[in-house]
């Protein structure tokens, strides 16, 4: 067994799981929990305590899942990236997972820390902040479905295995 692609692998499936997970606890439960909370005064323990930390999870575990997925590529990184030579479906579920990195780097973490007071923002901005934070929440959500059909069905491809 060449263990480098076996732990690259597990890295994959752990910090996905952490990165989807954590996507799915925002949208399910962390949305709609909020919204009750800040009805009965007690939002604040979540908005100070859970999210900030929930978050970190969250973005580093994009990070890590983009890295360990690449590197469970190698040299077929281009190909798969190019969606050419076998490697379109495993590419369409890179490509889907990129499109999701960016999203989370890009738009919801700088919205979320205006929506957390984690930078100045005035309530107007909050606003904003709260829609575009929401927006490529929710379409991480849909990309997800996607890109784990593409990625599962794509790891039956012998060369990204390893054997």
């Amino acid at each position: 067994m060449d263990w480098m692609p076996a732990i690259a692998r597990w890295i994959h499936f752990l910090a996905g799981i952490t990165w989807i997970g954590l996507l799915y606890y925002f949208n399910f439960v962390q949305m709609a929990a909020l919204k009750d909370a800040a009805a009965d005064g007690t939002a604040a323990g979540i908005s100070k305590h859970v999210a900030p930390r929930a978050l970190l999870w969250f973005r580093w575990a994009a990070v890590v899942t983009w890295l360990a997925g690449a590197a469970l590529l190698g040299a077929n990184f281009t190909d798969a990236f190019l969606l050419r030579n076998g490697f379109e479906a495993i590419g369409l579920g890179a490509w889907l997972g990129t499109i999701m990195l960016f999203n989370v780097w890009v738009l919801i973490w700088p919205n979320q820390q205006k929506i957390l007071g984690m930078v100045p923002a005035d309530d107007a901005a909050k606003a904003k902040a709260r829609r575009v934070a929401m927006l490529a929440s929710r379409t991480n959500v849909m990309l997800s479905i996607p890109m784990l059909f593409f990625m599962a069905n794509g790891l039956s491809h012998r060369a990204v295995l390893g054997f």
